[in-house]
């Protein structure tokens, strides 16, 4: 594997999900660490703060000690996760997060039973590899077209979705339609947990600047659109923290507000 594969991997979505992101993204800074190898890395995701904050650490300390935050938090985060879920629930998933599928693993390993509704996440349809995944698993999987999600939401006791990124507000940044869901589950009383690394915190945005927002390819919806047609196509968006109930990480189960003060305690390094 050279730097160029692992850098090109990442910026095609081959390597999905910021925590596999921000371990490729070390893993390529062993085969060249240069400053301009690193800003190269790091462009190929703007909107990844676990890479960013992964190098800083690198840096600080050592890129394998940065990588054994990652093994550390892949152990602690699901037993946490896994006492939210109850047997004979159904809970409800957007896209792909490699910490929710932990999470379900772990319950499933407890011996829990339960299902799963699941959006196909389109234009790349990530919610397959969500649904595939679990099925090996032997968990039951309902999966809905994305514009099904209320009626996915609307027998779930329980929604789970990872994040790429939260700002010092506590807003979570994850994949586009995150909070449209996250408001049909508060209409109907379901609880919304984000399952994350506390890497994923942005201490950028402490000192001002908003998290960018990432804007992929019109071709990946419509690859010849016609005259006078425009197309959007943002891959993620902000959730107000209102419709959070709770952000599961290695720190524990916070509210948004009390999320931050946690990560930014716990890792100082961050905001120098």
């Amino acid at each position: 594997m050279t730097f160029t594969k692992i850098y090109n991997d990442i910026k095609s979505l081959k390597i999905q999900g910021a925590e596999a992101v921000a371990k490729a993204g070390l893993k390529a800074l062993k085969l060249k660490s240069d400053k301009d190898s690193i800003k190269k890395i790091i462009s190929a995701r703007p909107t990844e703060p676990a890479l960013r904050n992964a190098i800083k650490f690198s840096q600080i300390s050592s890129i394998d000690n940065a990588l054994t935050h990652f093994t550390l938090s892949e152990k602690i985060i699901p037993k946490i996760g896994a006492k939210k879920i109850h047997s004979k629930k159904i809970i409800f998933t957007h896209c792909h997060s490699s910490t929710v599928i932990s999470i379900l693993k772990e319950a499933k390993n407890q011996r829990k039973t339960f299902e799963v509704h699941n959006t196909e996440t389109r234009p790349l349809l990530q919610g397959r590899k969500t649904a595939k995944e679990l099925s090996k698993m032997g968990i039951k999987v309902h999966h809905f077209v994305d514009s099904g999600a209320r009626l996915a939401l609307k027998k779930a006791d329980l929604m789970l979705i990872g994040c790429d990124a939260i700002t010092s507000e506590g807003k979570v940044i994850n994949k586009i339609g995150s909070e449209m869901m996250a408001e049909v589950a508060e209409r109907h009383d379901t609880p919304v947990y984000v399952c994350t690394d506390s890497w994923k915190f942005d201490p950028m945005t402490t000192f001002g600047f908003d998290v960018e927002i990432e804007k992929r390819q019109a071709r990946e919806i419509w690859k010849n659109p016609p005259k006078n047609v425009k197309i959007y196509n943002y891959a993620f968006e902000k959730i107000n923290p209102n419709l959070i109930t709770g952000i599961i990480s290695e720190l524990g189960v916070h509210s948004p507000d009390n999320f931050v003060r946690e990560v930014t305690k716990a890792y100082s390094w961050m905001l120098k």
